[in-house]
């Protein structure tokens, strides 16, 4: 259906996951006739991915939610396609599959499951009486969030003017898969970094790699100074409201650092106004274009889409562990074909 878009922006080695589905699915048709909702954030890298649950013979819809990040040019052209495209407040149909992303349609009875892409549906769904997948717990949505939500980061402030991070103090909160990339991309560029975590989990790792200190989040005090002394601060705990407590709020205050946020979830908190965070809290890196290259996210889309068919053969409820073997072949694929690993 987006070939033509799709060749115009992109190659082949970009997506080779998503290309090995499109490509196998036409011919074996494994979601022939079934009722697919896939709610992934829509830019224009997610057309690769609906070209891949088409071409499996999914009957196709687009869940549209205004708290997920988008892009409203793309929105219209799926609309201009005619894909259906439904809200959560307007989504009554019955579905077979869903693909979620931060729990919007959690709601739903679909007949075989739900798969969830982000960290944070996690707490919603471990209730849920149907089976479901977290692709964000896989090997390979490292991919993602360390090499390509790492690189965006950086690649947003370009948007600024902002390219020398020579010797610029960075604080990072958070040392999951997001920050680590960020970390890691930033020592590249030669950013003196702070880190504020769980210092119990990694703390000297990540000395290891070369961060000039790293604080333990439950130290108020020492993080209430860090972020005094910061000229950049960036979120990346994956908890929304991670950082409301009074110190903190009362240093973000008096900060001149730039503050902006790389969690799906608002990590700062109500009580730090949306307009001292960059983009008003959301998400930096979907002031772009392309939120996150396609060749870092095509694996991570890949298995969305891969784990949608995997349902068909699960039963029980709540989170369900992802098949290794679906993770290793679609690895296997990206080192093979693609242009990262």
């Amino acid at each position: 259906m987006f070939k033509k878009i799709i060749d115009s922006f992109y190659k082949p080695v970009e997506y080779p996951a998503l290309l090995d589905q499109m490509e196998r699915w036409s011919k074996t048709k494994p979601l022939q006739g079934l009722r697919v909702l896939d709610a992934s954030p829509i830019f224009r890298n997610s057309l690769v991915k609906y070209n891949a649950l088409l071409a499996a013979g999914a009957s196709l819809s687009i869940g549209f939610s205004e708290k997920v990040p988008h892009d409203e040019s793309i929105v219209q052209m799926i609309h201009e396609f005619g894909l259906p495209v439904y809200s959560p407040e307007k989504s009554i149909e019955n579905w077979d599959i869903v693909l979620d992303c931060a729990a919007q349609f959690a709601f739903l009875q679909p007949k075989y499951g739900f798969v969830e892409l982000t960290r944070s549906g996690v707490s919603i769904y471990e209730k849920s009486d149907k089976p479901v997948y977290v692709a964000d717990s896989s090997e390979i949505k490292k991919i993602e969030t360390s090499l390509g939500t790492g690189e965006s980061y950086f690649r947003a402030f370009r948007e600024f003017g902002k390219t020398d991070w020579n010797h610029r103090k960075l604080l990072v909160f958070g040392s999951g898969k997001v920050g680590i990339g960020i970390i890691q991309h930033g020592l590249t560029l030669g950013a003196d970094i702070s880190v504020v975590t769980d210092i119990s989990m990694n703390g000297e790792e990540l000395l290891k790699m070369g961060v000039s200190s790293v604080t333990d989040f439950r130290n108020r005090e020492e993080v209430a100074s860090k972020i005094k002394e910061a000229e950049f601060v960036v979120t990346a705990t994956g908890i929304k409201n991670a950082l409301d407590h009074s110190e903190l709020v009362s240093a973000f205050f008096e900060t001149k650092a730039i503050l902006a946020n790389m969690g799906v979830e608002d990590e700062y908190g109500p009580n730090v106004l949306d307009t001292k965070v960059l983009y008003m809290k959301k998400p930096l890196n979907f002031i772009l274009e392309e939120p996150t290259h396609l060749k870092y996210i095509d694996a991570s889309l890949a298995l969305h889409n891969a784990l949608g068919i995997a349902l068909l053969n699960t039963s029980g409820k709540g989170i369900c562990e992802i098949p290794k073997e679906l993770e290793d072949q679609i690895l296997s694929i990206t080192k093979k074909n693609g242009v990262i690993l």
